[in-house]
């Protein structure tokens, strides 16, 4: 029969491994959901399948550098436990090399990417879900090229919840290191005002025009009030016109400058943003048990 998207991406919603997986499971199942999963299981994805439905909202962030690429990652587990322990940290590293090596286009690409023989991205990381008995997910990567004139600036914090890359233009890579600690500690989102999406700018100002204090304000006065407020709302959210996290008696474009640099592009990565984490009631769970 004829299997189609829709039932390929239910079964990787469930069981996480690749598309061709999918299909091929499928095919030999008629198109039957469960017998698929079965299926799966049978040929040692067991625990991913029966993990699928988990939301895998924990993890690490990690940066690969290699020569003038570099990659940052965002692999996800369900519980912090398992992203701290050495399987874990294991493929991520393996993870980030094989992506800023190969340049995949996008995750499906990545993970269909051979990483040993007869064996791709998605199979080492379903063996290592296996392992810790947690679904592990990559979830979003990005490849950076550079120059040999620029300099690549990495961090992670907090033990890999937050990872940074930048670009910088001349400067040292040292200074680009500082640059994204800031990046991580204060997550901009944008280098500067010329990036700024003009409907972002115009939302804001909405907003503040409708501010209940600026109520009665002659046009005039609310103007000025609301251009200054649009100044501030843009220092805020813009890298470069942010307080330097290292000094803050300068701004972050004041110091590159002094370095005889610039700021080209970022990338900043947080665990989980973005993801709705289940939130589990304890004792409504051991309830459940006892039941």
């Amino acid at each position: 029969m004829a299997i189609t998207a829709a039932q390929v991406k239910e079964l990787r919603d469930k069981t996480s491994v690749g598309m061709m997986d999918a299909k091929k499971a499928l095919v030999e199942a008629d198109g039957d959901l469960e017998k698929a999963i079965d299926l799966l299981r049978e040929k040692g994805m067991a625990k991913a399948a029966k993990k699928g439905d988990r939301v895998a909202a924990e993890g690490m962030t990690f940066v690969a550098v290699k020569g003038n690429k570099a990659a940052i990652i965002e692999l996800n587990s369900e519980t912090d436990f398992v992203a701290g322990n050495a399987e874990f940290n294991d493929l991520l590293k393996v993870v980030a090399n094989t992506v800023v090596e190969m340049a995949p286009a996008d995750v499906e690409a990545a993970l269909a990417l051979e990483v040993e023989a007869g064996q791709t991205l998605n199979d080492k990381i379903i063996g290592t879900s296996q392992i810790t008995g947690e679904k592990i997910t990559l979830r979003r990567f990005a490849v950076v090229e550079k120059t040999d004139s620029e300099n690549f600036g990495a961090y992670s914090h907090l033990a890999g919840s937050i990872s940074a890359l930048v670009v910088v233009d001349g400067a040292s890579e040292e200074a680009a290191k500082d640059i994204a600690m800031h990046i991580a500690a204060i997550a901009p989102q944008y280098v500067s005002d010329a990036e700024v999406p003009a409907d972002v700018i115009e939302r804001e100002k909405a907003v503040q025009l409708a501010s209940e204090d600026l109520a009665g304000k002659p046009d005039n006065i609310k103007e000025k009030m609301v251009e200054g407020r649009i100044k501030k709302f843009l220092a805020e959210i813009t890298l470069l016109d942010q307080a330097f996290v290292k000094n803050s008696d300068q701004t972050v474009a004041e110091f590159i400058a002094s370095q005889n640099g610039s700021v080209k592009s970022f990338v900043r990565y947080q665990v989980g943003e973005g993801i709705e984490k289940k939130v589990t009631d304890l004792a409504e769970e051991v309830a459940k048990q006892l039941g």
